[in-house]
């Protein structure tokens, strides 16, 4: 069945900027390949327009959409109603309609845990997990930590107040370290989550993450939130070291479902197909 864009429910994506975004490829592969009418489409918000965008979804048609950067914690006040993830997050990256009230949620947290069920699955039987860094991403992933059953989380960051922050909103189980207690952190730890922009495109090599994962044991779990490059020079190091690895792709592509299940009225799946096409996308642009 060919895909109706004209007559089916209408979703977005907003930020400023947002042309780089790939949640439009996404979206529209899932209407594509499931033969469903709709359309979902980038739409560039400033700052200071997004409470009148959001306010009048509904008249321009929309039936929701995805939030990002830097758009999430202005989403969270604007919203009449908030999941769960979304009130222990403080941000959200998704909207719709219900009822006519505008609704946040935020599937980041849920985006992280089934990347790590699909790329590492038996991830979550450990007890400790080591956080590194403590910006806006942090909260959604120590929220799907916590969620998830781990009994202590360390938090380190460059700024020990920011991971002190995290440790107070979060309770007792989450600790809060400054960068110089990393190494020490690692050989306790089950899981190791890099959300620095450290090992970014532009941020450096392998040789320059100021990490050294000599201290941590070899079922230890690491993985990045971070998809381009693919390969960071943080998942490069610990690859090297001899530890699993799963990359930050397959967390951008599972945050997508509920989403798109919830303007679309369909499920959908996170299969080797989605993956390939948007890593095709990647190579053409050179973000590999």
């Amino acid at each position: 069945m060919a895909c109706d864009r004209e007559n089916g429910p209408k979703a977005f994506v907003t930020g400023y900027p947002i042309k780089h975004s790939r949640s439009p490829l996404i979206h529209g592969f899932w209407l594509k390949e499931l033969g469903l009418a709709g359309d979902y489409h980038a739409i560039e918000v400033k700052p200071e327009d997004f409470k009148d965008f959001v306010s009048t979804l509904a008249e321009n048609g929309l039936a929701g959409g995805n939030v990002t950067i830097p758009h999430k914690e202005a989403a969270y006040a604007a919203s009449e109603r908030l999941d769960e993830a979304a009130k222990a997050i403080g941000a959200v990256n998704t909207l719709w309609l219900e009822n006519g009230k505008l609704c946040g949620g935020n599937t980041d947290a849920y985006g992280f845990a089934a990347n790590l069920d699909s790329g590492a699955p038996g991830w979550d039987k450990a007890d400790v997990a080591l956080v590194l860094g403590a910006g806006g991403a942090s909260r959604a992933i120590v929220h799907a930590l916590l969620s998830r059953g781990f009994s202590r989380i360390a938090v380190v960051n460059r700024t020990l107040s920011r991971a002190e922050e995290l440790s107070a909103h979060f309770g007792a189980k989450v600790s809060a370290h400054g960068w110089d207690k990393a190494e020490d952190l690692l050989a306790g730890a089950g899981l190791i989550v890099n959300t620095t922009s450290l090992g970014m495109s532009g941020h450096g090599t392998v040789e320059d993450f100021p990490l050294d994962f000599s201290k941590a044991d070899r079922n230890t779990v690491a993985t990045d939130i971070v998809y381009v490059p693919l390969r960071t020079p943080f998942l490069a190091k610990a690859e090297a070291a001899g530890l699993k690895t799963v990359d930050g792709l397959g967390m951008l592509l599972h945050q997508a479902v509920p989403g798109f299940e919830r303007w679309f009225g369909v499920r959908p799946s996170v299969t080797e197909a989605l993956r390939s096409h948007i890593l095709e996308d990647m190579a053409k642009a050179g973000a590999l």
